[in-house]
């Protein structure tokens, strides 16, 4: 089951690909500084998962609201930075290749697509406290997360 409105959001040391090669993203180095948007997606080169990174990118209403986005799957680093140099994704993508984290936040997707485990669609709104102060698990994984709402939750920060 999903975390709840009000905890604590886990904190996590995961991988990224940056301009720079290989990194090591903490969402705990936001705290006190930006709220965070966690976006838990099944898998990378995926037309839904493109279309709500590429969505994402595109939309420059974050900055304006102290918020760093941030996408999350099990891919490994390696292939997510791969996917988003060919679709031109913007956001900061982190390899929860272990699965720790998508089992922390309450969101695992017991079977995708016969590949075993995997993550659900979900959006976690983080306080610069560190509190989660709005989660979203849709429904089904062809269902994106409402980014209206995630705004007007940002919004109200």
């Amino acid at each position: 089951m999903a975390l709840s409105v009000g905890e604590t959001a886990p904190d996590f040391s995961l991988p990224s690909v940056g301009a720079n090669g290989l990194e090591t993203i903490t969402l705990s180095s936001y705290q006190g500084n930006k709220n965070v948007v966690l976006l838990f997606f099944p898998a990378a080169f995926t037309g839904v998962c493109t279309e709500q990174m590429c969505d994402m990118t595109g939309f420059d209403g974050f900055e304006n609201l102290d918020a760093e986005v941030i996408g999350i799957s099990a891919d490994t680093a390696f292939s997510q930075a791969a996917w988003a140099k060919q679709e031109n994704i913007g956001i900061r993508l982190v390899s929860d290749y272990q699965k720790q984290i998508i089992q922390d936040y309450g969101v695992v997707l017991e079977d995708l697509a016969g590949h075993g485990p995997g993550s659900q669609r979900a959006a976690f709104v983080i306080d610069k406290s560190g509190k989660l102060v709005h989660v979203e698990v849709t429904e089904a994984i062809q269902i994106k997360p409402n980014v209206d709402i995630i705004m007007d939750v940002l919004r109200s920060l």
